[in-house]
């Protein structure tokens, strides 16, 4: 059974009978970044894997659970923090030994066909990421430290207690405002 992204991805993939080459045409994403993700775990964020699992007609939960539950998902405290469940933002492959980038940890993982992604995010206060763009919402709440926030051409500091609701369509991406850890609650909805 998969467990990891890219093992979900090339698992539909087999399954549909498409190949990398016509998954990246449908999703825009380039035939290495696909093989990269399905062979290496690579993820740069989820920008790809939203247009990948539309693309390929799936829920992002879809690649992303291990399995589903029909009932409510309860996460306990504390539980959250052993299920990482990918991390993004790394400086350069050399750097992701020393560092951790963006770390999400899913809070509704095994919620079977969710429409919402509701993650805890740990930002290192060196991770970077791209700008990224892609259907559906975010909603974020910081819960410990400053957040810089770049959506569009607005830039804000959000500190803890704030929070952000914003169309995921336009180019947008989060990092740490000063020397310091951030901790938010994002949670991320993509419309079937």
């Amino acid at each position: 059974m998969a467990n990891s992204p890219g093992e979900h991805i090339a698992e539909l993939r087999k399954t549909y009978s498409i190949s990398r080459e016509t998954l990246a045409e449908r999703s825009g994403i380039s035939v290495e970044l696909i093989e990269k993700i399905e062979a290496e775990g690579h993820i740069p964020d989820l920008a790809p894997l939203i247009k990948i699992a539309r693309a390929l007609g799936v829920r992002l939960g879809t690649l992303l659970d291990d399995h589903e539950e029909l009932g409510p998902v309860i996460s306990r405290a504390g539980e959250a923090a052993a299920s990482a469940r990918f991390v993004t933002g790394l400086p350069d492959e050399a750097a992701a030994k020393d560092h951790q980038g963006l770390s999400f940890k899913a809070l509704a993982a095994d919620k079977n066909s969710r429409h919402m992604e509701p993650f805890i995010v740990d930002i290192e206060s060196d991770a970077q990421q791209e700008k990224s763009t892609h259907e559906g919402e975010e909603f974020i709440y910081v819960l410990e430290g400053n957040l810089s926030l770049e959506y569009g051409a607005v830039k804000d500091i959000l500190k803890a207690g704030d929070s952000v609701y914003y169309d995921s369509i336009i180019p947008h991406r989060v990092l740490s405002a000063d020397s310091n850890p951030v901790k938010i609650l994002a949670v991320i909805y993509t419309p079937v």
